[in-house]
């Protein structure tokens, strides 16, 4: 039976649908959701998470693409969601250190600060393709190659939106940058 006809009845409350696509997809969802998190632990979780919601929400669910499609981009946004909790989390731990911070170097850390900002805002209002290849290449490492894999584009696809996702940051950047200075180096802080 095909993954269309799994999710209709799946659809329809059938648990035995369900459990066919849940042991069909796992393991390839892990391997996409992996390749981002480099952490099998937390892919098996957000795999876990996708199946489940699957579950739960199988009434409402009305694909406008293929399943393999569906699955794979429910499980590449939950990864990056749980990369963007991650990089939240890890900026909100208390830091001592921080609290000692001599004058001079306080007004550093506030200039520190509002670029850093700057610079998150600058990503966040990436469009949605190029924001994505930019984290997975910046952010995760991912080799352009891994990237086109995990995205399911091509190459010259991922070369595009890279240079389109750099140019942006250029652009919106320009006041911080010194002169033909790159946002990159900065970004992957």
């Amino acid at each position: 039976m095909d993954d269309s006809a799994l999710f209709e009845r799946l659809r329809q409350g059938d648990q035995g649908a369900f459990d066919t696509l849940f042991r069909n997809w796992y393991a390839p969802l892990v391997r996409v959701a992996e390749a981002l998190l480099r952490d099998r632990a937390a892919a098996e979780e957000v795999v876990q998470d996708v199946m489940l919601e699957l579950w739960r929400r199988r009434e409402q669910i009305v694909l406008q693409q293929p399943p393999r499609a569906y699955l794979i981009q429910s499980t590449r946004n939950r990864a990056l969601n749980h990369l963007r909790r991650l990089k939240v989390e890890k900026r909100g731990e208390p830091r001592a250190a921080e609290q000692l911070i001599p004058p001079s170097a306080a007004d550093a850390r506030v200039t520190e600060q509002e670029l850093d900002r700057a610079i998150t805002n600058a990503i966040a209002e990436l469009p949605t393709r190029c924001r994505e290849v930019f984290e997975l290449s910046r952010v995760r490492g991912l080799k352009y190659v891994e990237i086109a894999e995990v995205m399911g584009i091509s190459v010259k696809t991922v070369e595009v939106q890279m240079g389109k996702a750099l140019r942006i940051l250029r652009e919106r950047l320009a006041p911080w940058l010194p002169k033909g200075g790159s946002p990159t180096h900065r970004a992957t802080s």
